[in-house]
């Protein structure tokens, strides 16, 4: 068959597959009709010939299927923003301050007891927040807690891509898709905070960090855009990488740790915070990002590194990176500082 013979069939074979697509159309109406469904509120299906099959979906629903995460988001926020009202504190002589710092929980993470002997997914992360925040409180019982700190942030949240990797593109072994662990660390937030403001105002400050370096500001965003109606918590979601809060005469600076040195951050919280430095006897730093405990008096600052309640994963277990889960706490006084450090262990 000659070059021209054979442009020729094609043209009629597309030609003949044209009316089989319009004469599929044609049927897909009449049936569309006979069901009693409008055509254009068909989802998807096939349009099918004797030599080809096309799948169509409409593009109306393509635009649902692709913004259901952010309507849900949205919808939540807007249909139940709670109206908070505020409550009044019993101001008493003896007062603390009650630091509340879930570190590195990483919503997402999967550990499997087969290879690392510790089972850990999105349900596990979730309870380990809720219980271990439970047991903090119940150990402060003997302090008059007039206001709490609470640390988020700090890889809340274990993956920061749909391709299930950290912000810099790590690949990560993760339990359930980025929106299941984005609402579920939300619902977390929530739940802790709502306990948290009937004991004592809450100060909540959100620290960046390096596996959620987007989505965790986001995140940060919406519990305050959630909290916007209650007076008893206020919130400190700047993108900066540290943060200071006063209380008492202690200077309390928090961050994630991937960032600045341990030595100098006490430097930078005499530059950053140069308001409260002068006014501040004791200065503390609490840190973050490598799961274990650390603490160093560094002259002007004493600098703590937190445990973090998720357990290692595949890849650090196998590398000898293994760290004594828990959720930790601290009870700081008017003038005398950091008096106690409270421990959840898991």
């Amino acid at each position: 068959m000659s070059e021209s013979q054979t442009r020729n069939t094609t043209r009629l074979r597309l030609k003949e597959d044209e009316l089989d697509v319009v004469n599929s159309y044609r049927r897909l109406k009449d049936e569309a009709k006979l069901q009693g469904i409008p055509v254009n509120e068909i989802k998807h299906g096939w349009l099918k010939s004797k030599n080809s099959s096309l799948f169509f979906k409409n593009p109306k629903f393509q635009t649902v299927e692709k913004d259901a995460f952010v309507k849900e988001l949205l919808n939540d926020i807007q249909k139940y923003s709670p109206k908070f009202t505020k409550l009044k504190r019993e101001k008493l002589d003896d007062n603390y301050c009650l630091v509340i710092d879930p570190a590195d929980v990483h919503v997402g993470k999967l550990c499997t007891i087969f290879e690392t002997g510790v089972e850990y997914n999105q349900q596990v992360a979730v309870k380990r927040v809720l219980d271990g925040v439970t047991g903090i409180l119940n150990k402060a019982q003997g302090f008059h807690i007039d206001k709490i700190i609470f640390i988020g942030g700090n890889d809340i949240l274990h993956t920061d891509t749909p391709r299930r990797t950290t912000t810099s593109g790590t690949p990560q072994d993760t339990d359930g898709m980025w929106y299941e662990n984005f609402l579920m660390a939300k619902q977390l937030y929530v739940d802790v905070l709502e306990m948290l403001i009937t004991i004592a105002d809450v100060h909540f400050v959100y620290n960046p960090s390096n596996h959620d370096y987007t989505n965790g500001f986001f995140l940060a965003d919406v519990i305050q855009t959630y909290f916007r109606n209650c007076k008893n918590i206020t919130f400190d979601c700047s993108i900066a990488h540290r943060k200071y809060t006063m209380y008492g005469n202690s200077l309390i600076g928090t961050t994630h740790g991937d960032g600045a040195k341990q030595i100098d951050l006490g430097q930078l919280m005499s530059i950053e915070a140069k308001q409260y430095w002068m006014f501040a006897e004791h200065r503390y730093f609490y840190t973050h990002h490598i799961h274990h405990k650390t603490a160093k008096d560094y002259i002007n600052v004493t600098v703590e590194s937190l445990r973090s309640p998720s357990p290692a994963d595949s890849w650090h277990h196998r590398n000898g990176y293994i760290n004594k889960a828990a959720i930790e706490g601290f009870i700081h006084s008017v003038d005398n500082g950091q008096i106690a450090r409270l421990t959840h262990y898991f």
